[in-house]
This record gives structure tokens, C-alpha cells and sequence, in this order.
């Protein structure tokens, strides 16, 4: 035992400089017998006789720790690798699935920032990470800044839970037209305003903490345990969703709590009519953040889309307060190692290198705004395929013709925005899932009529419906919307051209509702 060393010498870390506090004073003093102080005397006495080696000066001082600590300390390891490291599946619409290996303070835009680099998709900020439990048949948005692993920790092992990468437009499109969320028969103020409150002013009152507007109208409620629902009349206020036992009264003795919104989250019901009986398909719940089961669900439904959307994003704005407003301003701001600064760029350093010119004046310019830089391309790409067209015109043969013709008639097939066979419900059901946001649009094949198709958009918080009919002109097939006064001989110049027309639809088309593989 003599002929042993300290085990905290050997190792030379920074914290054994202290005494470590399981080590009480005894145990530093020599032992009474002198064994181990002869032992120790002998050791010495025998290194002074060795001839000492020159100091080599470290050639990487950087990579020390401190002056104390050894580069190759056995404890340095597990500290820079504190951070532990776990699997998620993630899933796409088409049921497709990419495994990532995480650490443990990912955030869900984090995820979602990996999956569009490693798929080189276009970052417009509208990708989302949602949480879907289909035993229950309801999900989520998972905000920005929420930890993913915290949400994969309060699953059941049993339950098929999964986790969803998709659009979602509507995520924070409160903050650009509050108009569209917040029907002035569903807000009322606390205190007494003067004059007419604008929607911005409304979204200024929920990210207060002193103020608030208040949220009230019918809502069916399903009772606790029963499969029977109730029409009651709901308040919806910064201490929690409250309901009146009178009418709509809303004095204090008439009003009872429902539910508070800090310990759990807000998900959307899939197919209430379905799997829990409800009057109609706009339902949401009140799931406990800790807890699970169906029974600890507070179910709710509203009578159309609009109510919900307006019940859902006030609970979002009253949980979460400023820190959307944050996501939604500097989305890259990230807790763990997947943020902005260790990222590397969307886009390779040559691409990066490549600008938008004007060249149209007297002289160049780089177009620096985003938005115009895309008109440009969009405006480019029509007057190529007009030129397109007339070369066709003038040198192409009757049967070239012909075939022009046939292959402009199937070339949307290979468009993202295209989808073949889908039924009007499923149409529907996409546009909703990716966001009920003025624009966001699909085509698909008519099911009534074969030879057609049909433009499905979202406008005002409603899907609209609008059949593309073919007309025939000298022998060559063409597109309209609007009985033949605008045509277009492919549904590409078709789509393109109400990207920068309104036309005859009630807005723009702005975001293509698309099905994406990962």
C-alpha cells in the first residue's frame, strides 16, 4: 500500500484542486507507524538521482483547458459530450420517415432546420414540427422554441405516436393580418376603450402582460364521462377558459372554470365526429401536459373554422406571450447546437455567390428584396414560354403541333402543386393541415368531370372551388378559369399567370399546398 499514488494526482484535473468534499482532513496526515512516510522519503531520495528532462513548450496551447489540466484527461470527454444524444423518427404527409440523431436540447425549429438542409428545401419559415396522436385522433403545432425531446417524454410506450414535418402557412400569419383571426363578435375588452380597437392593437393586448382581450362565444363542451355534448357559452381570459352557467352572463357567481392553459397544450381534433361523437368537425381539446388518456381530455367544438382558429391562436398567444412573437421574428434563434451559427448555409458558397441583376436601365443593379427578385424570375420565365409558344407556331409542323399539344396537356403532372386523384374532402383536408391562409392552393383532376380540373384555394378562412375548363381553338386545346376570355395552353402558364394576376379569383395564388417525401 506504501507504493501507491493519490488517484487524483495521476489524473490532474482542475477540480481535484480542491479537496474533494468526501475527503476528510485525516486522511491528508501521514499514517503513525511511518510506513508509507519511509516509502515516500526513498521514492524522492531515488528521482533526485535522475537527471531531469527539459520542459517542451506545448505547441497548441489553445486546446488546454487550463495550465492545470492534462489535453488528454479522461475526464475531459464526458464533459464536452455532456450533452446526451437520442433517435426520433420524423414523418412526412406521404408516410415516408427520416431517423435523426439529436441531442437533448433540440428545439423543434432546430428539426426542422436539419430535415431542409439535408433536403435541400427552400426555407420560407412556414416548416413545422407537429405532434399527432392518432389513438386519440388529435395534434398539434409544436412552437418554435419548444425542446422536442420534452414532448417525446411525456408519451406512452404503447401509444404510436408519431412526429410530422410539414407546411404550415398559418403558424404565424396572425402577426401579419390579424384581421383574418380576431372577428369583432368574438372580442370584448376588460377594461372601457375609446373608439374602435384595430386587430393590431388586439395582438398588442395579448402579448401584454398587464391587458388582455377577452375571447367569448358558444362552444359545444363534452361532458366529463359521458358521450353526450353541451352548448354552453365560453370566456376565454388570462387566468384560463371559463364558461357561464347562465345564458351568457358574465358575473363572477354565474361564471365557472373550465380549464388553465400553463400546465397543458391545445390540440386540434382530426375527426371529432368520428372517434368522440361531436356535432361538428371544428374541435379542439385541452390535453395535460404529464397525462394522456382520452378521459383527461377537455373536448371542445366550434360551430365553423373561423371560431376555432380565433379560440386556438388567442390560447397560444395568452400561453405563450412574447416568446411567439420572438419565433416568428428571429426565427434561428436556437437553444442547442443546430442554430444559426453552426449551421452551415442553405445553400452551397457557389450558389451563394449568384445574384439577382436588373439590367433593364442605364445601368446594372442588384436586386436586393426577395420579393421582387422572385417576380422578376416568374416574369422572365413567362415572356421565355410565350417565345416558346410562337417558335412552335411558326416552324412546327401540324403533327409537331399535335404533340406539343398533348405533352403541354400532361406536363403539370411533374408540378408540386399537382395532385392527380384526390377527392374534394381530401383536397380540403390538405389545404386546412398546411393552413387556412389566403392563397395556399392546389390543383387536382375533377372526379364529376373527367376531362377537367379543379383549382382549390383557401381565401378569408374558407376553401374555394373553381373548375378549369378546356377549350378547343383551331384545333389546339387550351386552359381557362373564365369561359374561355383568358386561356393558356398548359396548367403551368395557367398557375403562373394567377401568381401574378388576381383575375377572376378572389386573391393571388401564393403558396402551392404540396406532399413531400423526406
Amino acid at each position: 500500500s506504501g507504493l501507491r499514488r493519490p488517484l487524483s494526482r495521476l489524473r490532474g484535473d482542475a477540480h481535484d484542486l480542491a479537496p474533494a468534499p468526501w475527503l476528510h482532513a485525516g486522511a491528508l496526515l501521514s499514517p503513525p507507524d511511518g510506513t508509507r512516510g519511509c516509502a515516500a522519503d526513498r521514492r524522492k531520495k531515488k528521482d533526485l538521482d535522475v537527471p531531469e528532462m527539459p520542459s517542451i513548450p506545448n505547441p497548441f496551447p489553445e486546446l488546454c483547458c487550463s495550465p492545470f489540466t492534462s489535453v488528454l484527461s479522461a475526464d475531459l470527454f464526458p464533459k464536452a459530450n455532456s450533452r446526451k444524444k437520442q433517435v426520433i423518427k420524423v414523418y412526412s404527409e406521404d408516410e415516408t420517415s427520416r431517423a435523426l440523431d439529436v441531442p437533448s436540447d433540440i428545439t423543434a425549429r432546430d428539426v426542422c432546420q436539419l430535415l431542409i438542409l439535408k433536403n435541400h428545401y427552400i426555407d420560407d419559415h412556414s416548416w413545422t414540427l407537429f405532434e399527432h396522436l392518432p389513438h386519440i385522433g388529435i395534434e398539434r403545432t409544436i412552437e418554435d422554441h419548444e425542446l422536442v425531446i420534452e414532448v417525446l417524454s411525456n408519451w406512452g410506450i404503447e401509444e404510436e405516436n408519431k412526429l410530422y414535418f410539414r407546411k404550415n402557412y398559418a403558424k404565424y400569419e396572425f402577426f401579419k393580418n390579424p384581421m383574418y383571426f380576431f372577428p369583432e363578435h368574438m372580442v370584448s375588452f376588460a377594461t372601457e376603450t375609446n373608439g374602435e380597437i384595430s386587430p393590431t392593437q388586439i395582438l398588442q393586448m395579448f402579448l401584454s402582460s398587464s391587458t388582455y382581450p377577452e375571447i367569448h362565444g358558444f362552444l359545444h363542451a363534452k361532458e366529463q364521462g359521458k358521450k353526450s355534448w353541451k352548448k354552453i357559452y365560453f370566456f376565454l381570459r388570462r387566468s384560463g377558459l371559463y364558461f357561464s352557467t347562465k345564458g351568457t352572463s358574465k358575473e363572477p357567481r354565474h361564471l365557472q372554470f373550465f380549464s388553465e392553459f400553463g400546465n397543458s397544450d391545445i390540440y386540434v381534433s382530426l375527426a371529432g365526429k368520428k372517434k368522440h361523437g361531436a356535432p361538428t368537425n371544428y374541435g379542439f381539446c385541452f390535453k395535460p401536459n404529464k397525462a394522456g388518456g382520452p378521459r383527461d381530455l377537455k373536448m371542445l367544438c366550434a360551430e365553423e373554422e373561423q371560431s376555432r382558429t380565433c379560440w386556438v391562436t388567442a390560447i397560444r398567444l395568452l400561453k405563450y406571450g412574447m416568446q411567439l412573437y420572438q419565433n416568428y421574428m428571429h426565427p434561428y434563434q436556437g437553444r442547442s447546437g443546430c442554430s444559426s451559427q453552426s449551421i452551415s448555409p442553405m445553400r452551397s458558397i457557389s450558389e451563394n455567390s449568384l445574384v439577382a441583376m436588373d439590367f433593364s436601365g442605364q445601368k446594372s443593379r442588384v436586386i436586393e428584396n426577395p420579393t421582387e427578385a422572385l417576380s422578376v424570375a416568374v416574369e422572365e420565365g413567362l415572356a421565355w414560354r410565350k417565345k416558346g409558344c410562337l417558335r412552335l407556331g411558326t416552324h412546327g409542323s401540324p403533327t409537331a403541333s399535335s404533340q406539343s399539344s398533348a405533352t403541354n396537356m400532361a406536363i403539370h403532372r411533374s408540378q408540386p402543386w399537382f395532385h392527380h386523384k384526390i377527392s374534394r374532402d381530401e383536397a380540403q383536408r390538405l389545404i386546412i393541415q398546411q393552413g387556412l391562409v389566403d392563397g395556399v392552393f392546389l390543383v387536382r383532376d375533377s372526379q364529376s368531370n373527367p376531362k377537367t380540373f379543379v383549382l382549390s384555394m383557401s381565401h378569408g378562412q374558407k376553401i374555394k372551388h373553381f373548375q378549369i375548363l378546356p377549350v378547343e381553338d383551331d384545333g389546339e386545346m387550351f386552359h381557362t378559369l373564365d369561359d374561355g376570355h383568358t386561356r393558356f395552353t398548359d396548367l403551368i402558364q395557367l398557375v403562373e399567370f394567377y401568381q401574378l394576376n388576381k383575375g377572376v379569383l378572389p386573391c393571388k395564388l401564393k403558396h402551392y399546398c404540396a406532399r413531400i417525401a423526406l
